[in-house]
């Protein structure tokens, strides 16, 4: 990066640590703080010591504490891009999308085809819309969902919040529940598909998972939601949350998941796309867990979209 892509921040800054920034490591603190910063850098002005916490030198798993007084040295950061424009009509349209919202968090139905944050050539995904939405860069996005995929994303308003619904995924208190369209009769006695899987980052930068023996353990139970002559509707639940892990198991059964450019059959997906599917037949139907706050169990839930429910309309029950 140039020096004329740059700005300086010119003076030593000392930042109070609040209730809500507690609890996270003090290089994922910089991070956030200073955007645009290498994490090169930033481990650096914490090897040299240049970052203090109540005057003295910490390591960067130090764990932030309420009452910590934080030493940020000058760097070169990178100036602040602005976010999309708020009246641009995909920016627009996620209101319409919000399932749940309170002073905690935001349940939003993101569309398929929409990146959940921007990189690798995007200059914009949910997140950052939302951000310009709501005038709010302190949202956060909980998990992840495949950009293929639609439904129920996760978004947390303050730092407290997120640790808090991040501690229920890690811990495997939080359930989701998708619904897929796959290839095939699926078998009653296959509940559930627990395979290894790996990932892998191709030349082009696109990422691929396999099972693999090798790879992380994976499950994934399902449900048959509805037969039909060309497919079945299934429920999946993931146990553990891998990379495109629904899309990967339901391959490894043998039911691949329609519209699926990555991991589907290419007869079964012709066979719906000349029903009006266009996308990826997965979307996050459900999420439960503890709110944070008021620590009530929390079902929201995100319908599905109508090209979604005019394919299933179309199909033939048995």
């Amino acid at each position: 990066m140039t020096d004329t892509q740059q700005t300086t921040q010119q003076q030593v800054q000392w930042l109070h640590i609040d209730e809500d920034m507690a609890g996270q490591r003090i290089d994922n603190f910089l991070r956030t703080q200073l955007k645009g910063v290498p994490k090169s850098m930033i481990y650096r002005i914490l090897r040299k010591g240049e970052v203090r916490v109540n005057k003295k030198r910490i390591k960067p798993d130090y764990k932030l504490q309420a009452g910590d007084e934080v030493r940020v040295p000058p760097v070169r950061v990178a100036p602040k891009t602005e976010g999309p424009n708020p009246n641009l009509n995909i920016v627009s349209q996620l209101d319409s999308r919000i399932v749940f919202e309170d002073d905690a968090l935001i349940v939003v139905n993101k569309p398929a085809g929409m990146a959940v944050h921007g990189g690798s050539g995007l200059s914009f995904g949910l997140i950052e819309a939302l951000r310009s939405l709501r005038g709010d860069d302190s949202l956060e996005l909980v998990h992840r969902l495949d950009r293929e995929t639609s439904g129920c994303l996760l978004v947390a308003k303050t730092r407290g919040v997120l640790r808090g619904l991040n501690a229920q995924l890690r811990d495997k208190d939080m359930k989701k529940i998708y619904v897929a369209l796959v290839a095939g009769e699926w078998s009653k006695l296959d509940r559930a598909v627990k395979a290894p899987l790996k990932k892998q980052v191709l030349q082009s930068g696109e990422r691929m998972v396999r099972v693999d023996g090798e790879g992380k353990a994976s499950e994934t139970r399902f449900k048959i939601r509805q037969r039909f002559a060309e497919g079945t509707l299934v429920q999946a639940s993931p146990v553990t949350g891998r990379t495109h892990q629904i899309r990967v198991h339901s391959q490894a059964a043998g039911h691949p998941i329609a519209m699926d450019d990555k991991y589907g059959d290419e007869a079964f997906s012709h066979q719906m796309q000349q029903l009006g599917l266009s996308r990826l037949f997965l979307h996050a139907e459900t999420l439960s867990f503890t709110h944070p706050k008021t620590q009530q169990w929390l079902t929201v839930s995100a319908p599905l979209d109508t090209e979604l429910l005019s394919v299933l309309d179309k199909l033939t029950k048995i």
